[in-house]
């Protein structure tokens, strides 16, 4: 066999085989980059609705003339923040026996899943931010005016 032929096939095999361990290279570092997007948000989101949950929980204080009962509203904001909170831990049950299996396909779904709830939240909370510093705002005007008087 000729010895240029034989240094073009090994060259070809070679190139191949770089070729294949770069996309192999680029598929892991792809699924790696989502399982990594999947877990920040996830931790985001938790943080999101437990902020929201502290934010109900004091404006409902701030509101209440017993702040030890609950209103019925505070009661039905609870119950949906823990389910967000169940919600987000099955989700978290699923990255941990599913994703190491999962197709990209799915990573990818699940991450813009999450990254869709955040979203829908995000006005929520800005929101909740902005009626909490305007029920401040307002007891504090309430005070000074009971203090006046």
């Amino acid at each position: 066999m000729n010895s240029f032929l034989l240094l073009g096939l090994v060259t070809v095999v070679v190139l191949a085989l770089i070729g294949g361990a770069l996309v192999w290279r680029r598929r892991t570092d792809r699924r790696t980059g989502s399982l990594h997007r999947l877990l920040e948000l996830a931790d985001r989101l938790e943080m999101d609705l437990k902020t929201c949950r502290a934010g109900l929980q004091q404006a409902h204080a701030v509101m209440s003339l017993n702040p030890d009962l609950p209103a019925s509203g505070e009661q039905e904001a609870r119950h949906a923040i823990d389910a967000g909170l169940r919600s987000l831990l099955q989700q978290r049950i699923w990255i941990r026996d599913e994703a190491p299996r999962a197709s990209q396909e799915q990573l990818d779904s699940a991450v813009s899943a999450m990254k869709g709830t955040r979203d829908k939240l995000r006005p929520l909370l800005i929101a909740l931010d902005r009626a909490q510093h305007d029920l401040d705002s307002a007891m504090r005007e309430h005070l000074r005016r009971e203090h006046d008087a």
